[in-house]
């Protein structure tokens, strides 16, 4: 084993795993802070001290839903999602005791285990924050830049409709479409996330969603992008995903990231538009944000470029410490999040 700075082997590992599966919308008594050993690392692995966990809302389909793209977690199963820390124990030899790295671990103090695929040493003296690296700069960032340009494909001139568009991923995914030259347009919940979505994230005009049926959408869409809609970036499905079919332009594309609407649905959604995509000759294409991690490179140094400009700016959102990681979680189920949501771990 290399050089290890492994706390004592009387140590344990405080993790948050799954009580019992959710029935709809999560509740805090669906999951629990558990006490495990601290698990030394065999020949291949590491183990990473997590310094700072990314709550997202995909993790919702892992809890109870069997055609995810990742297992399902069984009851008693430690939460996984995407961390950043510091290694403190290394049999790998890539990685070395001191390294910042990136990777799909659990949701605990420490992460045992060989790295996977998503997992990447991270220059932290390259950002701000060592945050970002969770956020824009991170899956959330690298989401929104391979689903706009890659699947969206935007040219200049065009309108692109987003929603969760004052979410993490959404508001990134506008932001690079205004940058390559297009008319933007957002959907969230309420006048706050709508006014922020104009002034903070540059959108050109902004759509709430509350208290709208289908045809109210579809009105509110139409009036919003009155040439018609080119591209839409979709992180919530349902509704609002049938009203934009109804507007799209002949050649449009649908760039399907997340279906927030009905990861706590009992039954799924019925949609009345897909012949549109017939009628229209457009295309919907899901996308995973792994599928490009040889691109992430030069990807991250074109972010950073927007970034330094001031033409992206984005937003994160803390929670302290693993006992707030639960409440962290539910907060992006019930619309009081305002920023990539973060655990922020303590020294």
């Amino acid at each position: 084993m290399r050089k290890t700075n492994m706390p004592d082997d009387r140590m344990i590992n405080r993790c948050v795993v799954l009580r019992r599966r959710p029935v709809g919308v999560p509740v805090a008594d669906d999951f629990m802070i558990t006490d495990a050993p601290l698990t030394k690392p065999a020949e291949g692995e590491l183990t990473v001290r997590n310094r700072f966990i990314s709550l997202d809302p995909g993790l919702r389909q892992r809890l109870s839903q069997v055609d995810s793209y990742v297992k399902l977690i069984d009851i008693g199963g430690l939460l996984t999602t995407t961390t950043l820390g510091e290694v403190i124990a290394s049999r790998h030899s890539d990685y070395a005791v001191g390294d910042a790295v990136v990777g799909f671990n659990t949701i605990s103090e420490y992460s045992t285990g060989a790295p996977g695929p998503m997992t990447r040493k991270v220059d932290l003296a390259r950002t701000a924050s060592p945050t970002n690296h969770l956020s824009v700069l991170g899956p959330t960032g690298m989401t929104a830049y391979f689903g706009m340009l890659d699947i969206g494909r935007p040219q200049a001139g065009e309108t692109v409709l987003v929603s969760a568009a004052s979410g993490a991923v959404g508001s990134v995914a506008g932001q690079i479409a205004r940058i390559k030259g297009c008319r933007t347009v957002g959907i969230a919940g309420g006048a706050e996330k709508c006014r922020r979505l104009v002034e903070e994230f540059s959108f050109d005009a902004a759509i709430d969603y509350h208290g709208k049926d289908l045809a109210a959408i579809t009105t509110a869409i139409r009036e919003a992008c009155p040439d018609g809609v080119d591209i839409f970036f979709d992180n919530v499905g349902g509704i609002q995903l049938d009203a934009a079919l109804d507007c799209l332009n002949p050649g449009g594309r649908v760039a399907l990231c997340g279906l927030i609407a009905q990861y706590n649905a009992s039954e799924p959604p019925i949609m009345t538009n897909l012949f549109k995509l017939i009628a229209k000759s457009a295309r919907i294409e899901g996308f995973l944000m792994s599928n490009y991690a040889d691109r992430f490179t030069d990807a991250l140094d074109e972010m950073a470029g927007w970034i330094n400009d001031g033409r992206l700016v984005f937003r994160e959102q803390f929670e302290d410490g693993l006992d707030n990681a639960v409440r962290g979680f539910l907060r992006l189920f019930d619309g009081s999040n305002a920023g990539k949501m973060i655990v922020r771990m303590p020294d």
